[in-house]
C-alpha cells in the first residue's frame, strides 16, 4: 500500500480553472543547491500538496515508482519532475523541469534545476528568469561547494529572494540546535551576495513537514512554512524600464509593406510614440503596430508585434528600437561577469561568437581581471576561467551594438559567447559597464587619409633632396619622390586601418554613458 493519499479530485474545467487565476500576480522560482540534497523532491511535495497532479501522472507515477523509486513501497515524489529516463536510472536532475502550480493567493512556475556539478549551465538557465531561489542544504552534511556556487550564480543573475530550506531535518531528529547552527551558516553564506531577503525554514520534503503543512515534530519552529513564505514574498512587478524591441526580423510580404517584428521589453509602445534606431541612432515616429490579433494602439511587455515607421529607415536584424529619451548604450567594447561553461579554459585573445538579444557579432576576450572565490566572493587573479569559474573580463567587438547593463535589463544586458568553430556556448555574460576604447581606436577613415598624406608629404620631399644629390637630376628626383609618395601613402593608410582593428597594447578605460545620452 502507498502510504501517500491518492486525492480525488473533480472533473476539470480549462476555462474556469484560467478565469479564477488570471488575475493573481505570479513568482518565478527555482529549486537550487548540491546533488542529493532533496530538490526534486520539494518540488514533487510542493505539487503533490497543492492537488496539481494529474490522474495520468498519478497513474504513471505509482508505476515509475515500482520500477526506479528509492522510497520502497511509497510513491517516489521525485519521479514527478525527473522525466529523462537516464535521471530516474541513475537517480539524480540532469535537465531543468519546469512546472506549473497554483494556490488561493498567486500563481507559479517552478524550475527543478540540477545539483550536479557537471550540469551548473542548466542551473543558471533557470535562474535567469527566476525571482526566488529555494536553495536546498542537507541537514546531515550542511552546506557543499556547489550550495555556494548556485548562490553565487543566483546572485549574479539577479535573483532577488532566496529561501534556504534545511532539508532532512527528520534524519537528525528535527534537532533545534542542528537547525540553529545551519541557520547561522545559511545567513553567513548568502551575506554580501546582495539578495533582498534571505529566510530559512527547516523541511521535511519526504515526510512533507513544514513544506504545506506543520507536524508535531517541529513544534519549536514559529516561523512560516515553505508555501505560505512563497505565497507572501513581496514580488515587484515589471521594473518601469524605458522601451526597448531588438528587431528579429525585418518583415516584407511585399514592395509596399515594411515592418520590424521583434518582442517589446520595458515601457508600453504606442502609435505616435518616436523611437531611435540603434546603434545607428535614426529617430522615426511609429505608424502602426501589428500584435497576434491585428493593428493595435500598444504593446506591452512580452507582446510580440511588428512595428511600422513613418519613413524609410536603415534597419537590419539585430538593431535595437530605443525609447530616444532614454536610449541603450551603444559601443564596441564592455567589462562583463562571465559563468564559464567551456571545456577548455577561457584566456585572454581567445575569439567568441557573441549573441546578444537579436545580434551576434565577433568578441575578443581583451582581459581577465580574475574569478570569483567560492569562500570569500572576493575576485582572486587568474590567468584562465575554468568550466564553471565566475569571473570578470573586458570583452571587444568587431563593431558597436546596442545593449543595457544587465543590473537594468536582463534582455539586453545578458549574453551567451559561442565558441566559432564548434558552435558550443561556453559561457554566459552579464555587462556590467561599457568600456571606452582610446582615442585612436576612434580614428575615422578621413583622419587615417589626412595623416597619411601629411606624413608622406614630407618624406617624400626628403626622398626627393635624396635623389638630387645623388642623380643631378631635378626631372629624375621629382619623379622618385611622386612614386614614392602615392605609393607609401596607400600602404600607410591600410596600415593604419590594419591596426585600428587589432587590440594589442590598448588599455580600455570604463565609461558608463551611452554616445546618445
Amino acid at each position: 500500500m502507498n502510504a501517500i493519499p491518492i486525492p480525488v479530485l473533480p472533473p476539470f474545467d480549462l476555462d474556469a480553472f484560467i478565469a479564477a487565476h488570471a488575475d493573481k500576480d505570479q513568482l518565478r522560482l527555482i529549486t537550487c543547491g548540491s546533488v542529493d540534497d532533496g530538490k526534486s523532491t520539494l518540488l514533487g511535495r510542493l505539487l503533490w500538496e497543492t492537488q496539481m497532479v494529474a490522474d495520468d501522472q498519478i497513474e504513471a507515477l505509482t508505476g515509475a515508482s515500482r520500477r526506479h523509486g528509492t522510497q520502497g513501497a511509497e510513491l517516489d515524489l521525485a519521479l514527478l519532475v525527473d522525466g529523462l529516463a537516464a535521471e530516474r536510472e541513475q537517480g539524480i536532475t540532469i535537465d531543468v523541469a519546469y512546472r506549473f502550480f497554483t494556490t488561493q493567493r498567486r500563481r507559479f512556475i517552478v524550475a527543478d534545476t540540477p545539483g550536479h556539478e557537471q550540469y551548473t549551465r542548466n542551473m543558471a538557465t533557470g535562474a535567469s528568469t527566476a525571482d526566488l531561489a529555494v536553495l536546498l542544504v542537507d541537514a546531515r552534511t550542511g552546506p557543499a561547494a556547489q550550495t555556494r556556487r548556485h548562490a553565487l550564480i543566483a546572485a549574479t543573475l539577479r535573483v532577488r529572494h532566496v529561501v534556504v530550506v534545511i532539508n532532512k531535518m527528520d534524519l537528525v531528529g528535527w534537532n533545534e540546535t542542528r537547525f540553529a547552527a545551519l541557520g547561522e551558516d545559511a545567513r553567513a553564506l548568502c551575506a554580501g551576495l546582495g539578495f533582498d531577503s534571505v529566510e530559512v525554514i527547516p523541511v521535511s520534503a519526504l515526510s512533507g513537514e513544514n513544506v504545506v503543512t506543520r507536524g508535531p515534530a517541529s513544534a519549536w519552529y514559529d516561523g512560516p512554512t515553505l508555501l505560505e513564505h512563497l505565497e507572501t514574498v513581496p514580488v515587484l512587478g515589471p521594473a518601469c524600464s524605458p522601451f526597448r524591441l531588438a528587431v528579429q526580423w525585418v518583415n516584407r510580404p511585399d514592395p509596399s509593406f515594411r515592418g520590424l517584428s521583434g518582442e517589446v521589453s520595458g515601457a508600453t509602445i504606442t502609435v505616435g510614440d518616436t523611437v531611435a534606431i540603434l546603434p545607428g541612432g535614426q529617430r522615426a515616429k511609429v505608424e502602426g503596430i501589428l500584435g497576434a490579433a491585428g493593428d493595435t494602439a500598444s504593446a506591452g511587455v512580452g507582446d510580440a508585434v511588428t512595428i511600422l515607421l513613418d519613413r524609410p529607415v536603415d534597419v537590419a536584424r539585430g538593431d535595437v528600437l530605443s525609447d530616444p529619451d532614454r536610449p541603450a548604450l551603444v559601443g564596441s567594447a564592455f567589462s562583463a561577469r562571465l559563468l564559464w561553461y567551456g571545456e577548455a579554459p577561457g584566456e585572454v585573445g581567445d575569439r567568441f561568437l557573441l549573441k546578444l538579444g537579436t545580434r551576434t557579432v565577433t568578441a575578443e576576450l581583451s582581459s581577465l581581471a580574475g574569478r570569483v572565490s567560492l569562500s570569500s566572493w572576493a575576485v582572486e587573479p587568474a590567468a584562465t576561467l575554468a568550466a564553471n569559474d565566475v569571473g570578470d573580463v573586458v570583452l571587444r567587438l568587431d563593431r558597436p551594438i546596442a545593449h543595457d547593463l544587465y543590473a537594468d535589463s536582463r534582455i539586453l544586458g545578458g549574453f551567451v559567447l559561442i565558441d566559432p568553430e564548434s558552435f558550443d556556448t561556453v559561457a554566459i555574460g552579464l555587462v556590467q559597464a561599457t568600456v571606452k576604447r582610446p582615442p585612436k581606436a576612434n580614428d575615422t577613415k578621413m583622419r587615417s587619409l589626412a595623416k597619411a598624406v601629411s606624413y608622406r608629404t614630407l618624406g617624400s620631399i626628403a626622398t626627393a633632396a635624396i635623389a638630387w644629390v645623388y642623380t643631378g637630376s631635378i626631372g629624375a628626383s621629382l619623379a622618385i619622390g611622386g612614386v614614392d609618395a602615392v605609393s607609401k601613402m596607400a600602404i600607410y593608410f591600410l596600415h593604419e586601418r590594419l591596426w585600428d582593428r587589432i587590440g594589442f597594447g590598448r588599455k580600455p578605460a570604463l565609461a558608463g554613458t551611452s554616445p546618445l545620452r
